[in-house]
Formats: structure tokens, C-alpha cells, sequence
């Protein structure tokens, strides 16, 4: 393969200012949002379907490596290259494909590779539907096609992972062919330049859209997470449940379009405010909100005081930024503060992280931000929950907490309904932030996204003195309700990461969790073997995101499903 013919035509599909190649302009693409850095030979960004079918062919001609990306908000360094590879990458990043486009009556929508949650939540808005996600990841601007490839779940209880039969997607097959694959259940010609162009242009004819081709959501989840007495979990990323196609691919097909629900919007929701001490109340508190309600609970959100200490204090700008400009200014900020990372790292005489850096400073100077009953209520208890339902369900949802919690929860205001979300979403980001300003202190970051059994009563972790006493703070959080938990361990400057991981996962495995949840396996977790298994049915020749899941990098038809210990 000749690379600078390769760019060349490349910079002729795509346009020269969007074909980057160099290690300066492709960083914040190459580096994860989390953790995870890789090489590549050039990012490419397209403008159109088109372009990105026509790129495809060329890449897959001349047999490189393609690693699809869309937001690159993911934690678990799924969408950036890691480590060595036999052939050399491109990243083909699909931001500027951002159309989303709503079918009649609203309650399905087509979203191009990068559509993003946010822009989806305010299409629906005038609609009165909603999306399948609406916590935390729709305001960094995660892509929804992101969610369906990665299996990422979400708060909203009622609607479990993200899932679609419905799906338009590139595959390389056995035979090194590439083919475009239109599962969308919508006739849009017979060949890749139709099919794409009407996309492209919004063009799709009602009755060209087809009932009951597929599933476009996994509704049965509803019912599975309300068997609170069965011994597994209710999601988990490797679940052959919600591994089809485009769903679950990790990347091992280039997805051009998915086809998903929406939801209805409640009309009227109540949010309580919830603290214990006693980790076998909030359980109770569970079993009695899944089985008796006479509908499920929206979200149930949970925070350790822990965590709740370490998001006040490492989380604050996030939440008054968002509390102050809203949301449609975050994803822009997310952009901006990469890029600036990217350049102010190669300054040598500035120390690392200088952003994180100068607003954590400045948000010590702004007064506080969280009302002053959550904070009574930080003073008094250990566990926290954020629980919504909807206005039916509110006097069935007191007397519960009443048997569970007595005296340890109160109906949250407006203002105390928003603050308390923001500060759980900003939980998520605070362990990131906390090892920004003390790389002194920490030698890594250690994020486990766990679920756990439905019917484990023992639900909360506590750590041997042999793993604990090698971390600092812990940072437990996660949608309780669906016993999917989000773990982040700051382990101590001169530990090793890898052990601690290995002994967690151990005693994980003891317990029967399943891990990740809700999260791509990345490069941090191993693919069990459904999951490895869809792997090389979809890329058999392991020419997309090789590597993932711990299964082999080189090119090889027979190796691409067999993950390494």
C-alpha cells in the first residue's frame, strides 16, 4: 500500500481540511475521553454518506485497519486505537453526520452515525416522546448509534439497553468484499448510491416504511427487571439477548443508520430525595418499588456519601455550567477544552492537565452549589437515591419509603430536583477530574461497570484491607433500581492498576456480577465468548476495531472471535 496515495485520494472523497493526518491534529481523536491512546495514519471526517461509503471502499482496498468513531465519549477506550497493530489505522470519525430524522407519528426515528442524544432529546421534545437515554451522556454529546454498537444503558428503568433489529451497515465479508446491508425495514433503492443519497437528502417515503420488521428496543426489559428474585443480572454488555447486527458491534461494521423507539414523556413526575444507613433498607426499598408500584419508577439514581464529597468538590464547575447555559453549550465545551488540551500538554513548561487545572481553581472561588437539605442529608447519611416516578405512583412510592426509609427522605423542589440529577451526572467525571489535579497522588484511575444479581440483597461492596488500603477515594454510583452500578477506584501513586483490577474482578466474578454492564468491553475488559463470537461473525476478516475485547489485532479469518486471557 502506498500511504500518500492512500491520503491523497482520501483528501479527494472527504476535502483536504477534513482528512487530518500528524500527530497534533488527530490527538483528540486518537486519545480516549476516559484513558486510551493509539496511532493512526489519518482521521477522516465526511460530510455525507456518500462519502463515507466511497472512503470505506478505498480503506478497505487497500486493507488498513478502520476504527469507526462518533463522539469518542466512551469510557472504556472502545473507539480509539490502543497499543501495536499489523496494519496501519484510519479513523473514520462520523461527527459531521448528525441528522436525525423523525417518522411519522414520531415514535420511531432514523439517526445517521452521528446523531447525538442531545440533539434527539430536543427533536422529541415538541412531540411529547422522549429517548431512550436521558441522563448524563445526552449532555457530553454521545452519539446514538454509539449506544447501540456499545450496548450502553441508561436511568431510565422502564427501557433497559439500547437495542435495534433496524440497522443500515458496511461489512466486510469473508471474501474481503465490502457490502451495504439495509436491515432498516425502509425501502431506499437498490444500490448503495441510492440508498445513501436518500438519506442523505432526508428523502424517506412513508410508505416505504415497514411495521413490524424488527424490534427497535428490547421491551421485555420492563418486565425482566422486575423479577427481583432471579440470580442473574438484568443487563450486561455480553447478554446474547442484545447482540444483533449493528447492536452490540463494538465497531466490527460500519453502521450508517439506525432505526429506534421513542418513549412517551411522563406528564407529571414527582423526585425524592432518599439517604440510609443501613445498605439492606435501600434494598428493601428496591424490591418494594419494582414489585408493588403500579407502574416502575422513571430512574433511581444512587450516590456513596463518598462520591457525593468527591462530586461537590471535583464536579462543581460541571454542574453550574450546566445549571447556568443549559445543555446546548456543553458539547461545544466538551470540543473546545480537547483541543486545548491537545495543544497546552506539548508545553513543556506548563504542568499536564492545565484546564482541569485552572477550573478547578476557579470553582473554589463560586459559593456553593447544592441546596442545603441535600447537604443536611450528606451530614446524616451514608447511601444516597434519587428517585423518580410519576404522579400515579406518588402516594404508593411514600408509603414505601415510609416502611423502609422512615425520616430519611423528602419530595425534592424544582430547584432541588435539577441540582440533585446534575450532581449525580457530574459524579461521573469527578474521579477524572480528581486524578487531574493530584498526579502526585494517583497512579491511574481503576472504572469498573458492574451489574449485579437481581435478587443480591448484599448489594453493596466492601473491599478486603489487602485491595483497599491500596486505593484512595472510591466512588460508588449507578442506577440502582436496575443493580447496575458504576465503580471508580483512584488507585494510590506507585500500585498497580492491573493487580487491583484482577482481584476486583475476582471477587466480582465470586458474586456472580456480570461486568461491563452498560459499557463497550473496550480494551479494558476481556469479551466472553457470545460476545467475542458476534465479533467474528460480523468481521471476519478483523479488519474493524481489531483488537477489541482483548480478541487478536492481526489479520486473520479464523481469529477474530477467540478472545486472549
Amino acid at each position: 500500500m502506498d500511504e500518500t496515495l492512500l491520503i491523497q485520494e482520501l483528501r479527494a472523497i472527504v476535502g483536504a481540511r477534513h482528512c487530518l493526518t500528524g500527530d497534533r491534529r488527530t490527538e483528540r481523536f486518537r486519545k480516549g475521553f476516559r484513558s486510551g491512546e493509539g496511532a493512526a495514519l489519518a482521521v477522516i471526517v465526511p460530510g455525507s454518506l456518500l462519502e463515507m461509503w466511497r472512503a470505506l471502499e478505498r480503506l478497505v482496498a487497500a486493507d488498513v485497519i478502520v476504527i469507526m468513531q462518533a463522539a469518542n465519549t466512551g469510557l472504556t477506550e472502545g473507539s480509539t486505537p490502543k497499543g501495536s497493530y499489523d496494519r496501519p489505522v484510519v479513523i473514520v470519525s462520523t461527527l459531521r453526520l448528525d441528522a436525525i430524522h423523525v417518522l411519522p407519528g414520531a415514535r420511531q426515528v432514523v439517526s445517521l452515525p452521528g446523531g447525538t442524544l442531545f440533539k434527539l432529546e430536543k427533536l422529541l421534545a415538541g412531540h411529547g416522546r422522549q429517548a431512550h437515554s436521558v441522563i448524563g451522556s445526552s449532555c457530553i454529546g454521545a452519539s446514538i448509534v454509539g449506544g447501540v454498537c456499545n450496548n450502553s444503558g441508561g436511568s431510565l428503568v422502564r427501557h433497559g439497553p439500547v437495542y435495534t433489529e433496524l440497522s443500515l451497515f458496511a461489512q466486510r465479508g469473508a471474501d474481503g468484499v465490502l457490502r451495504l446491508v439495509n436491515h432498516l425495514g425502509i425501502d431506499l433503492g437498490g444500490t448503495p448510491e441510492e440508498i445513501l443519497g436518500r438519506l442523505d437528502r432526508g428523502e424517506i417515503d412513508p410508505a416505504a416504511v415497514h411495521e413490524g420488521a424488527g424490534r427497535a428496543s428490547d421491551d421485555s426489559y420492563a418486565e425482566r427487571v422486575r423479577e427481583v428474585d432471579a440470580p442473574t443480572p438484568a443487563r450486561f454488555n455480553a447478554d446474547p439477548r442484545g447482540l444483533y447486527e449493528a447492536s452490540g458491534s463494538a465497531g466490527k461494521v460500519a453502521v450508517f443508520a439506525v432505526r429506534l423507539d421513542t418513549f412517551p414523556t411522563d406528564a407529571e413526575t414527582r423526585v425524592y430525595y432518599i439517604g440510609a444507613n443501613d445498605p439492606a433498607a435501600l434494598a428493601g426499598l428496591r424490591r418494594g418499588l419494582l414489585t408493588e408500584l403500579p407502574e416502575l419508577p422513571v430512574s433511581g439514581e444512587y450516590m456513596h456519601r463518598d462520591c457525593f464529597d468527591i462530586a461537590r468538590r471535583y464536579g462543581k464547575d460541571t454542574l453550574l455550567m450546566i445549571h447556568w447555559l443549559g445543555t446546548d453549550r456543553l458539547p461545544m465545551f466538551f470540543a473546545l477544552k480537547g483541543a486545548l488540551d491537545a495543544r497546552l500538554n506539548k508545553l513543556r513548561f506548563l504542568p499536564r492537565n492545565m484546564v482541569d487545572r485552572v477550573m478547578q481553581g476557579l470553582s473554589r472561588l463560586v459559593p456553593e452549589a447544592l441546596p442545603p437539605r441535600m447537604l443536611a442529608f450528606r451530614d446524616r447519611f451514608e447511601h444516597h437515591l434519587i428517585l423518580k416516578v410519576t404522579g400515579a405512583s406518588a402516594e404508593a412510592t411514600e408509603r414505601l419509603l415510609e416502611r423502609h426509609t422512615p425520616g430519611g427522605w423528602f419530595l425534592c423542589d424544582g430547584a432541588e430536583a435539577k441540582k440533585a440529577t446534575l450532581h449525580r451526572f457530574a459524579a461521573a467525571g469527578a474521579a477524572i477530574r480528581y486524578a487531574a489535579v493530584h498526579p502526585a497522588e494517583v497512579e491511574d484511575i481503576l472504572a469498573l461497570d458492574i451489574a449485579l444479581r437481581r435478587n443480591d440483597a448484599d448489594w453493596f461492596e466492601r473491599l478486603p484491607p489487602e485491595i483497599s488500603d491500596r486505593l484512595g477515594p472510591r466512588l460508588y454510583y449507578g442506577h440502582f433500581l436496575c443493580h447496575v452500578l458504576h465503580q471508580d477506584y483512584v488507585v494510590r501513586k506507585g500500585e498497580d492498576p492491573k493487580a487491583l483490577k484482577a482481584a476486583m474482578l475476582e471477587i466480582l466474578d465470586r458474586r456472580g456480577a456480570e461486568y461491563p454492564a452498560e459499557h463497550n468491553v473496550g480494551h479494558i475488559y476481556t469479551a466472553k465468548p457470545a460476545l467475542a463470537a458476534h465479533y467474528a461473525a460480523l468481521d471476519p476478516t478483523n479488519s474493524f476495531n481489531p483488537g477489541i475485547g482483548g480478541t487478536p489485532r492481526e489479520k486473520c479469518p479464523t481469529c477474530a472471535g477467540k478472545a486472549q486471557g
